[in-house]
């Protein structure tokens, strides 16, 4: 056998030279590709566990947002139960205090237009039958009461025949009046205080008034303006009804809606203005339902839409002489039955 000659000795280890670094490329390589894969996996997984944090704050927020939504939803079917109709399309917020004082006003002057005849819808020829007529009227109609009194005066004309009447007399006359018994005992100790401490005559100072039993300030400002000439606000259910309605104030105390609605009016406009404020709640603006379709101040009215607002309808539900109907006295004044005005029916008339 032939020794290799050293040349091809040389070309034999360069040949082998190459083909190991081929060997150490491909392991590099796959090692490259193994390590890429990895990456390609952890990213994978990372790009999962970030789509599935993403899901669970989703349905997280879905779940904070239908706790949320509940309770609108609550409170809107609380509002279906008791809609509110008021229509103000001008929110008292935006009304400045002169503005309120002008709109005011001129609701006055139109309700003078609308009841020249305005006047107290009780009977009585002096101050001792306004007083205790005055006093009857809690809890019952002014016609009731003046279908009752004209026997309770034949019979016990003054302060001194009334305290000393029979309870049990009394009550008989007053049973129609309802709370016979109550007021019974009311008049007699009334006219029993009125002998005792005022010499059996009414009082024209609003601070001897409200010391009698069972008168309060707005009865003593019924006969004061009335009997007497003296100026002041009567807040009746239907005064605090409109003066409300009419946003002249929120108070809901009878003294404070009186300061309230005082300062808004001269004090020489007190008593007319309370009879004519009065006399629409009886007749337009009624508690249920109010003619806001047969109401000439319905204009400056920011509870408008609170009653029906079909004129035609709204007609239907005018009471008293705008309805065609007898008013609440049978001796009404001369100004109301020129005005169309009907005088009420004695008790048991029909």
């Amino acid at each position: 056998m032939k020794k290799a000659t050293p040349v091809k000795k040389v070309a034999a280890e360069k040949t082998a030279a190459k083909k190991a670094p081929s060997k150490t490329a491909a392991a590099e390589k796959t090692a490259a590709k193994e390590t890429a894969t990895k990456k390609t996996a952890a990213k994978t997984t990372t790009a999962k566990k970030t789509t599935a944090k993403k899901t669970t704050a989703k349905k997280t927020a879905a779940k904070e947002k239908k706790v949320t939504v509940a309770p609108q939803k609550a409170s809107v079917a609380v509002k279906q139960a008791s809609p509110v109709k008021t229509v103000a399309p001008k929110p008292p917020k935006n009304e400045s205090r002169a503005a309120l004082v002008r709109r005011a006003r001129r609701i006055n002057r139109e309700l003078a237009k609308l009841y020249p005849y305005a006047h107290p819808e009780l009977d009585f020829e002096n101050p001792f039958q306004l007083l205790i007529a005055t006093v009857l009227s809690a809890q019952t109609t002014d016609l009731r009461v003046n279908q009752t009194t004209p026997a309770l005066f034949a019979k016990y004309p003054t302060p001194e025949d009334l305290a000393a009447a029979n309870p049990e007399e009394v009550e008989e006359i007053l049973r129609p009046c309802g709370f016979f018994r109550a007021k019974t005992k009311a008049v007699m100790g009334l006219s029993k205080a009125l002998v005792e401490e005022f010499g059996g005559e009414v009082p024209s100072r609003l601070e001897d008034l409200v010391k009698l039993p069972g008168v309060g300030r707005k009865t003593a400002f019924v006969v004061l303006g009335n009997a007497f000439g003296r100026p002041g606000i009567t807040v009746d259910t239907h005064f605090q009804r409109l003066v409300r309605r009419w946003k002249w104030t929120d108070e809901t105390d009878p003294e404070k809606i009186e300061a309230a609605v005082g300062a808004l009016f001269p004090k020489s406009e007190w008593t007319m203005l309370s009879h004519r404020v009065i006399f629409h709640g009886r007749r337009i603006c009624h508690a249920r339902k109010p003619a806001c379709g047969a109401c000439p101040i319905a204009p400056l009215c920011p509870s408008y839409g609170e009653g029906e607002t079909d004129p035609e309808k709204a007609k239907k539900l005018l009471k008293y002489e705008k309805g065609g109907f007898p008013g609440q006295r049978l001796k009404p004044p001369k100004p109301y039955l020129d005005a169309g005005g009907k005088p009420a029916p004695p008790l048991g008339a029909g």
